[in-house]
């Protein structure tokens, strides 16, 4: 598979500008990404540049604390998903997780997954760098139960990213049923190749144009 077509080309700063969007779904376009993902206020503008090109739009819901309520999460997927973005990857209630409630924890995401349905994929962030490794086994069961497409490792703004050890672990508790996604501090071709061996069938990076040109990049998750 062509690498490119594995990378979620990520623009999700609170001060990314109308420009900086632009030249991010051109840079998807050029170098063939799978998709744009960026923050709901930006879907349908990305959307628009995208039409008639194979770049899907992607977009996060609950992001990046995963404390909304859950009828806020699929209110939110349902109006990205009108706007054009046909990919959501949502943060879980992780203070849920934590506590142990696990049912809580499968209705916000079957919450996100039902408003989805038939219309997007679903990702589920599991915020890896917050969790024990019982606990991130329970979150990627949790997704595959609630019917969601991918487990995601991180948001990226939290305390740390992906690593290929959680990639491992996640695979290894999903099996070939669902996608695995390595996000958070991934900038190089060689991260990215390790992220693939550990499992991984999409990447998550802002730094995909250097990826593809082998580069190591300075920029933050």
């Amino acid at each position: 598979m062509n690498l490119s077509s594995m990378i979620d080309h990520t623009l999700l700063k609170a001060d990314a500008t109308k420009a900086e969007i632009t030249t991010l779904t051109e840079e998807a376009k050029k170098y063939e990404f799978a998709s744009v993902c960026v923050n709901p206020t930006w879907v349908a503008y990305s959307a628009e540049q995208l039409v008639n090109s194979k770049v899907k739009v992607c977009t996060v819901i609950g992001f990046p604390l995963g404390a909304s309520s859950s009828e806020t999460k699929a209110f939110e997927a349902q109006n990205a998903i009108s706007h054009g973005a046909t990919e959501v990857d949502m943060v879980i209630n992780i203070g849920a997780l934590k506590d142990g409630d696990v049912e809580l924890v499968e209705q916000d995401i079957k919450a996100v997954v039902d408003a989805a349905s038939g219309k997007a994929i679903v990702k589920v962030i599991i915020e890896t760098c917050l969790l024990t490794d019982e606990q991130k086994v329970t979150a990627c069961q949790l997704a595959a139960k609630a019917g969601a497409d991918f487990v995601k490792t991180s948001t990226g703004f939290s305390s740390g990213g992906a690593t290929a050890e959680d990639v491992a672990l996640m695979r290894k508790t999903v099996g070939d049923k669902m996608g695995v996604k390595a996000s958070g501090g991934i900038r190089s071709l060689e991260d990215m190749n390790s992220m693939i061996s550990a499992g991984a069938t999409r990447i998550g990076a802002s730094s995909g144009v250097k990826i593809m040109q082998g580069q190591e990049s300075d920029t933050s998750y």
